[in-house]
């Protein structure tokens, strides 16, 4: 005779021991950690509406609310970069844009916003889209474009991220620098300069874009 086994309640939300511990699991700067809600209680909704509930975008992290880090430059960026897709789109309607708000469930308890995302219409029969403040799949190209308060670790963690809920290609973008590191996996990339060339494959076949002329259009700005 067959057992039934009853189900299961949800796992207790992770709770730190330490400040310590809580930001190394974080990987981020104190000054980015919210308190509110408490640790371990925040929720999907607190994340997806919390520009409007919190006065800050924020990413969810295992129960707690973590500032998305992102000035007007980095904005600017993403904004214009955004504007060379769709003119790719134009000749090639294979998918569509999402900006720094466009957040993602990367994982159980995990709400990224990429400060930029292209997403194929494959991944959407009939191009119908689901309800709800979040996409339950992740950017087929996703881009981050570095602050000055964004870690390595915590790059690392969302590259991870990322690629596990599948993610193709992903662009680390490091303004001060002018230059950006392209992974196909979240291990290894390839490191495009100033006057280096990006290029759409696999997700964009076709697409080219010099580093130079997107950083020109958003104006120069001196290293602090």
């Amino acid at each position: 005779m067959a057992t039934i086994t009853p189900p299961q309640p949800p796992a207790p939300p992770w709770i730190p021991a330490t400040v310590a511990e809580l930001l190394e699991h974080l990987g981020v700067p104190p000054g980015r950690v919210r308190l509110h809600p408490p640790i371990g209680t925040a929720t999907e909704r607190d994340a997806t509406e919390s520009k409007h509930l919190h006065g800050a975008l924020c990413e969810l992290v295992d129960g707690t609310l973590v500032e998305k880090a992102m000035g007007y430059y980095e904005s600017s960026l993403a904004m214009i970069l955004g504007g060379f897709w769709h003119m790719y789109l134009r000749e090639n309607p294979i998918g569509f844009v999402v900006g720094e708000s466009g957040s993602v469930r990367t994982g159980p308890g995990r709400i990224r916003m990429p400060d930029a995302g292209f997403y194929l219409w494959e991944q959407f029969p009939g191009k119908i889209l689901p309800p709800g403040g979040s996409l339950g799949i992740a950017p087929d190209l996703a881009v981050e474009i570095l602050s000055p308060s964004n870690t390595a670790s915590e790059m690392e963690l969302k590259r991870r991220e990322y690629f596990a809920s599948g993610t193709r290609l992903y662009w680390e973008v490091f303004p001060d620098l002018r230059q950006v590191h392209v992974y196909q996996n979240p291990e290894e990339f390839g490191l495009v300069r100033e006057d280096g060339i990006l290029t759409g494959d696999p997700v964009l076949p076709g697409f080219r874009l010099s580093v130079g002329e997107w950083f020109g259009c958003a104006g120069n700005r001196p290293v602090a």
